[in-house]
């Protein structure tokens, strides 16, 4: 499944510069479902458990709302289209292997860490949109298709208002096992 992951995600720099379409702004691996992606394959490997963390919440956190709300101008069965199907099931589907198949869970903290490393992540991702005039997370603007982040309001209002729902949801679903902890303990 890393071998998996990383193939797919590695895929579309051949595709966009055999297009002529490859630019700073649209192609760089930055966004957070690539880079989830690439963590998702190192803790199917290493098995390091902050790896798992990040891997857990940002597959369920931020991947999966990715799904449930695509970014694409392409339609079935073109490549884009493939390809983003692809890289995003396997990191969903590594981050539930991790946690639930090989009971790799969260540690006491995981959401505070997780969402720390996620604001410190945004931050460097915003300084490569600045630099590259990209839209990398989608820190300068929404997506034009629609998204959760269409309905929190205008820039930069929504950007504020994601991380707040991001720490929302990586608290529901660290839920469980905060509950299997208090049973055990």
């Amino acid at each position: 499944m890393a071998l998996a992951i990383v193939v797919t995600e590695l895929s579309w720099q051949p595709y966009v510069l055999a297009n002529h379409s490859w630019s700073a702004a649209f192609s760089l691996p930055v966004q957070l479902c690539d880079v989830g992606g690439f963590v998702a394959a190192v803790a199917l490997v290493w098995r390091q458990v902050l790896l798992v963390e990040v891997a857990y919440f940002w597959g369920l956190g931020g991947t999966l709302q990715a799904l449930l709300t695509p970014d694409l101008h392409d339609h079935f069965p073109s490549f884009p289209y493939l390809q983003f199907y692809a890289t995003h099931d396997l990191v969903v589907l590594a981050a539930l292997f991790l946690v639930i198949g090989l009971g790799l869970q969260p540690r006491i903290g995981a959401v505070r860490r997780v969402f720390l490393l996620t604001l410190a992540f945004a931050a460097i991702i915003g300084l490569i949109d600045l630099v590259t005039g990209g839209n990398y997370m989608y820190l300068r603007q929404a997506p034009a298709q629609g998204s959760l982040l269409s309905l929190m309001g205008p820039w930069p209002w929504y950007v504020v208002l994601a991380a707040l729902l991001a720490l929302i949801v990586l608290t529901i679903l660290d839920l469980p096992f905060r509950l299997s902890r208090r049973r055990a303990g």
